[in-house]
């Protein structure tokens, strides 16, 4: 199989230019690096014509697990998207959920231990295999497990794993920080586009020191 990497290939894609308008490649955080030395592989594709996929330098992506199987990455990426549902999202940024679980449970044993029991719990009520269940299922079970370590771990977790990063980013059309590039005062503060335009008395410049 060859895996082929969506992280951009030269760094001058990165980035936004705000000024020209022009769209740039997003840095998303899937590479191929060292992928068969980990314990499981999550991988996919972008959707052809979605959003991601025009901005990505290729539309397949891979993940490499170093604790979890890839049976139990899969688990978690659906687990993720039953606590989170965003029908924009591709699964390469359920995928980073799982990535950044794995890395808990690789550098703890404790941690390791209750995602793969909790993981074994959902596929045990699921008749086999919870990532195949209906959604409807997928909820009951999801929603049964409420208030145990398991579900608070994941759950915290999908917070930053599947909103902070530039995949969501660009799906969300949020810019990302502003703070390095002046601040949000020249970047958006007065775009308001659905009320007309107020009076310069107002909505006088804004002091820039």
């Amino acid at each position: 199989m060859r895996v082929i990497s969506i992280t951009p290939e030269s760094p001058e894609i990165a980035g936004c230019d705000e000024d020209s308008g022009v769209v740039r490649k997003v840095d998303l955080p899937l590479v191929r690096r060292d992928f068969l030395k980990g314990s499981g592989l999550l991988f996919g594709s972008l959707v052809t014509g979605t959003l991601l996929a025009g901005l990505a330098p290729s539309r397949a992506w891979a993940l490499e697990l170093k604790k979890l199987s890839s049976a139990e990455g899969t688990t978690l990426m659906a687990m993720g998207r039953v606590l989170f549902p965003h029908q924009k999202l591709p699964d390469a940024v359920y995928a980073l959920l799982s990535k950044d679980l794995d890395a808990k449970a690789a550098g703890d044993v404790a941690a390791a231990k209750q995602l793969q029991e909790g993981i074994a719990w959902l596929n045990q009520s699921a008749g086999g295999n919870f990532a195949k269940a209906s959604a409807a299922r997928k909820d009951e079970i999801v929603r049964g497990m409420e208030g145990t370590a398991f579900f608070a771990t994941v759950r915290g977790q999908c917070v930053t794993s599947l909103y902070d990063n530039d995949m969501a980013y660009a799906v969300f059309g949020y810019p990302g920080s502003a703070w390095e590039k002046g601040g949000y005062i020249t970047r958006g503060f007065q775009d308001l586009k659905w009320l007309p335009a107020p009076s310069k008395e107002a909505s006088p410049p804004p002091y820039m020191g």
